[in-house]
């Protein structure tokens, strides 16, 4: 009975083994597949969401580019056709002081004088709408334009401070930036009552570090909505991967602090 026992346990044996190593198996064998298929699945998401995102920004570069192109063709209309009949306009004038008494050359003169100041404002503002005038002048003589153009007109007291050595854009990066920047000026105009903006242009290595500071009413940044125009630099700023951040606090101002690292362009 003992010779008998010896080879049914180790046929025993030997079946547990076999049971356990086909076991072994199936279990590794799902593990694997678990992991090739949710590797495989994980890599679909991730090509999923990539694709998303360059739709996104194709889509944002082509609103961005029909802007650019509006922009300019209101440039073309201003300079050719507005400034022109205010040209028209003064030469009139000058005409008409030849024929009316000198009591009326005061007047006339005073009228000649606000033609003059719109038909410069007209062609400062054709310059800051036309990207093909911010690209020759460079983002730096764009923004001294528009702030030149704040103070002349008695908006508020516009003042623009440059540290280090100023470096050139990519094209369309510089266009994008400016407007940005032309987006936070408007804002302030409209809606934060302010009457100081400051601007700080930090140049550094590889970065740029921009500074736009009012001393407005402020607002709380946890109530941004879509119509304030935050969202639509913020869209923009992603767009060059900008670090774009706002601080501000009701009745002490806003300030806009971004980054533009440009060691690629």
């Amino acid at each position: 009975m003992l010779k008998r026992e010896g080879p049914l346990l180790e046929q025993e044996t030997l079946l547990i083994i076999y049971f356990v190593a086909i076991l072994l198996f199936f279990t590794v064998f799902t593990v694997v597949f678990v992991i090739a298929f949710q590797r495989r699945k994980n890599k679909f998401l991730v090509e999923r969401l990539e694709v998303a995102q360059r739709f996104e920004k194709e889509i944002e570069k082509s609103k961005l580019e029909i802007q650019e192109q509006t922009f300019k063709n209101i440039a073309w209309e201003l300079h050719d056709n507005v400034g022109q009949l205010l040209s028209v306009v003064n030469i009139q004038l000058n005409m008409l002081s030849h024929t009316v008494p000198p009591s009326f050359h005061p007047q006339i003169d005073e009228t000649k004088d606000v033609v003059k100041d719109a038909v410069h404002e007209i062609r400062t503002l054709s310059k800051i709408l036309n990207n093909d005038v911010i690209l020759k002048n460079g983002i730096l003589t764009s923004i001294e334009l528009e702030l030149e153009r704040f103070n002349k007109l008695s908006f508020l007291e516009a003042k623009l401070k440059v540290e280090g050595t100023p470096v050139a854009f990519k094209n369309t990066n510089e266009i994008i930036l400016f407007r940005i920047l032309q987006e936070s000026f408007s804002n302030i105009i409209k809606h934060a009552k302010a009457k100081k903006l400051f601007v700080l242009l930090s140049y550094k290595e590889n970065l740029l570090e921009i500074e736009v500071k009012d001393d407005g009413v402020g607002f709380d940044t946890s109530l941004i909505t879509d119509s304030s125009g935050m969202e639509t630099m913020k869209s923009r700023a992603e767009l060059l991967h900008l670090d774009f951040s706002i601080n501000s606090t009701i009745g002490k101002g806003t300030t806009i602090f971004l980054k533009y690292p440009y060691q690629n362009d």
